[in-house]
């Protein structure tokens, strides 16, 4: 079975693909389906997110299609950045802005508990669809550490490892990531 990744995040699909490899035929992004869209995330959760671009993508390519909408929520925040993890100092996708803006946010602050949060929809053309959540939690660092990962992984402190989501090996984080996790939920409903 064919399944199409509604995302072309290079470093979503490398996790994706080696959580998600032996159970589907081919796995492609959206780049490599030849798909050129881009899904309006105005839901007022993860789960909206995840839900209206899967469906989206499905509709679209008649294939089987697996989206996500990730983020870190900071307890000190009030939850924030929450869905606006991507584009939290305001430039979508500028990791380091993001970073350090959370980092200024948090000057000072004692209570640094965090979780990230990943919500997983996949959607077959027929409307069939399958959601899960999973989480991860942690706290927020002083300071950025580790060079694995992308996002918010520098600066996500993992007490009980004592390292950053950045200082484990790809597959030691794979096995314990919110992404990991809601995609066990998910395949547990299959």
């Amino acid at each position: 079975m064919k399944l199409i990744i509604a995302s072309n995040n290079a470093h979503k699909l490398v996790e994706i693909r080696q959580i998600l490899g032996p159970r589907f035929e081919q796995i492609l992004s959206l780049r490599e389906a030849n798909i050129e869209h881009e899904t309006v995330e105005d839901g007022k959760t993860f789960m909206e997110n995840a839900l209206k671009k899967a469906r989206e993508i499905a509709a679209l390519s008649g294939c089987c299609a697996l989206a996500d909408d990730s983020g870190l929520c900071v307890d000190a925040l009030g939850g924030a950045p929450g869905i606006y993890s991507a584009r939290y100092a305001g430039e979508h996708g500028n990791d380091a802005a993001n970073r350090q803006k959370l980092l200024r946010e948090l000057a000072g602050e004692e209570d640094r508990g965090a979780h990230f949060t990943c919500a997983m929809a996949l959607v077959w053309p027929d409307g069939r669809e399958v959601c899960a959540e999973g989480y991860v939690f942690g706290r927020i660092a002083l300071a950025e550490a580790g060079e694995n990962g992308f996002g918010y992984d520098s600066l996500f402190y993992l007490p009980e490892r004592g390292c950053t989501m950045a200082q484990l090996e790809a597959g030691e984080k794979n096995a314990i990531s919110h992404r990991f996790n809601a995609l066990q939920k998910l395949l547990k409903q299959l």
